[in-house]
């Protein structure tokens, strides 16, 4: 039988009402009828946050919870365990009362931690998003909030242990002309000060505006994506703003996982009210009632924030009915990301909010046409949002003035490894590699190489450091700068282990969905350990496997999954050059 706890955290998210075919929805109506069918199935979207509150109640999520939560959505259990396994965040098999969870990746050293007692489990894990601190850790102890302790040492990670977390030292930012001009400025926890320093000024102009003036504003400022895709925005909102569906979506997708990647952490964090006010704009805009704020599961920190700027909003009426007085309607959900790299993709991240497993969807149809429930949907990353205000503000083409040809405004780079002075730093999108790096302080010690767009980016050399970090010049190279990850290494970087871990972050975080990404991933680990140990031959099995994965995979995981060791094969960094 479910444990009481379970069951009331379950039903705090789905709420007490049955509805359904099971003996608790007939007994609502003493036994004769039971409301299933569209009603049932408009549930199915609560399904991971319900997961995540039996697993927070009890500390996995047991078979019990599992069949009570299945009946009450009208969920098959085997379904419903199905979605439960996707996600590294949940557990379907017993564990300890905290588990320590430590990113051992490329920007990270790992941690030595001794013994921390007999119920807890320390597992090493991928890309926390703290690389500016050289080492991170989730911890997760039974009955508490989860919490992030960067650096990392025996005695903070005791401190987080027994309720009472370190959290994280500041991070370094830099260059700030824009979008960090508010970080460590404004109180993130405060809208009184947001709208002190200007906040909701910009949705108050394009309120007066109408929704057709701000888009046309986003389009002549030739914003660009900032997530890895570099999609004009302006065409994404046209397009959804010209459609006639009567249900329409926006979603902020701050599922940032991409190893070396930390900048919508930050951003998040110390300026929460500016992404839910440029949401807002995006909703009015395109003409969307409902919007969702997609969060990494290992940003808890993020999460408190956010969630607390959108109650602040509501109670302040600048999000539910009639913002501002002017008949426009609209509403944020905040969603809690459960571990999966992959749901950073904006379809796979679609199947995540609606309840099912965090798989890429075929495109097209493109999310503008078919997006969330099957509405128009608009997706922008977090940084990509935060340009938003600005642009109104200052009109689109003031913002393409900065920079040239497409590449306008401004761009954070998240910088970490063999710097002087990691962290976040902002730069026209046109700035050189070298000029970047030196925002950080410079290498070390003597520059080798720099990871440019994480685990799915590329190694540049020294040839590279005068390359312009524009949009056209990468393209025209074959290349991006992806999420904007620059990760230095110098003559100490163990390149070996750090291509080792490439492979192995793909290895594992394939959605399994598409046979040229789940088998191609398992054989470029083994492959590149085969021709590190020694076997030449196998450096035409990762050329090989590199094709079928890039011409094949259903999403951009697999098409980029081989990339930095491409680069690090023709660069020398391993192997020898050719």
């Amino acid at each position: 039988m479910i444990g009481e706890a379970e069951r009331r955290a379950i039903d705090h998210v789905l709420g007490s009402e049955s509805i359904g075919w099971g003996a608790a929805a007939r007994a609502a109506t003493g036994g004769r009828t039971a409301r299933g069918g569209a009603a049932l199935r408009a549930r199915r979207h609560l399904l991971l946050p319900a997961l995540q509150a039996a697993q927070k109640a009890a500390g996995w999520v047991t078979p019990e919870a599992l069949d009570y939560l299945s009946d009450r959505l009208g969920v098959a259990p085997a379904d419903s365990f199905g979605v439960a396994t996707f996600y590294d965040l949940l557990r379907t098999t017993p564990g300890p009362r905290v588990t320590v969870r430590v990113c051992d990746d490329i920007a990270c050293t790992g941690a030595s931690l001794g013994e921390l007692g007999d119920d807890v489990a320390v597992e090493s894990v991928s890309c926390l998003g703290h690389c500016a601190h050289g080492s991170a850790a989730l911890v997760q102890v039974l009955g508490l909030p989860d919490a992030v302790v960067a650096p990392v040492t025996p005695e903070r990670i005791r401190q987080a242990i027994g309720g009472h977390p370190p959290g994280t030292e500041p991070d370094g930012t830099g260059g700030a002309m824009d979008l960090l001009a508010r970080v460590g400025v404004v109180d993130p926890t405060s809208l009184a000060d947001y709208l002190r320093h200007g906040g909701y000024a910009a949705l108050e102009k394009a309120l007066a505006i109408g929704p057709a003036a701000v888009i046309g504003e986003v389009e002549l400022s030739l914003l660009r994506g900032r997530g890895g895709a570099s999609f004009p925005t302006g065409l994404k909102w046209s397009a959804v703003g010209r459609s006639r569906a009567a249900t329409k979506y926006v979603i902020c997708n701050a599922d940032e996982s991409e190893p070396g990647t930390f900048k919508d952490r930050v951003v998040l964090e110390s300026d929460p009210f500016a992404i839910i006010e440029a949401l807002t704009i995006a909703a009015f805009a395109v003409g969307a009632e409902k919007g969702f704020i997609y969060v990494r599961g290992e940003y808890p920190l993020a999460l408190r924030r956010v969630g607390g700027a959108v109650v602040a909003a509501r109670g302040a009426g600048l999000l539910g009915r009639s913002i501002m007085g002017s008949g426009f309607s609209f509403d944020v959900e905040v969603r809690k990301g459960g571990g999966a790299y992959i749901c950073g993709e904006e379809t796979a991240l679609f199947n995540s909010v609606e309840g099912f497993r965090g798989e890429p969807r075929a495109k097209p149809p493109f999310p503008t046409d078919v997006g969330l429930f099957g509405a128009p949907t608009v997706v922008n990353n977090v940084e990509t949002l935060a340009n938003i205000p600005s642009i109104l503000l200052g009109g689109g083409k003031a913002f393409a003035a900065l920079g040239r040809e497409g590449s306008t405004g401004t761009k954070l780079f998240s910088v970490s490894g063999r710097v002087l002075e990691p962290g976040v730093y902002e730069a026209p999108c046109c700035a050189l590699l070298g000029e970047i790096i030196n925002l950080a302080g410079g290498p070390i010690g003597t520059f080798r190489a720099a990871l440019v767009g994480g685990a799915a980016g590329i190694f540049m050399g020294l040839d590279r450091l005068a390359d312009s970090m524009s949009f056209e010049h990468l393209a025209a190279l074959g290349e991006s700068y992806g999420s904007g990850a620059i990760v230095v290494f110098d003559e100490t970087s163990d390149m070996e282990g750090v291509v080792r871990r490439i492979a192995k972050f793909f290895h594992h975080e394939s959605c399994g969905q598409c046979v040229p990404c789940r088998v191609g991933t398992e054989v470029q680990q083994e492959a590149l350990e085969r021709f590190l140990d020694g076997d030449g031959a196998q450096r035409r099995i990762l050329e090989d496997v590199d094709r079928v994965m890039t011409d094949a995979s259903i999403c951009g995981l697999g098409r980029t999954a081989s990339s930095a060791i491409r680069s690090a094969l023709r660069l020398g960094l391993i192997g020898g050059a050719t």
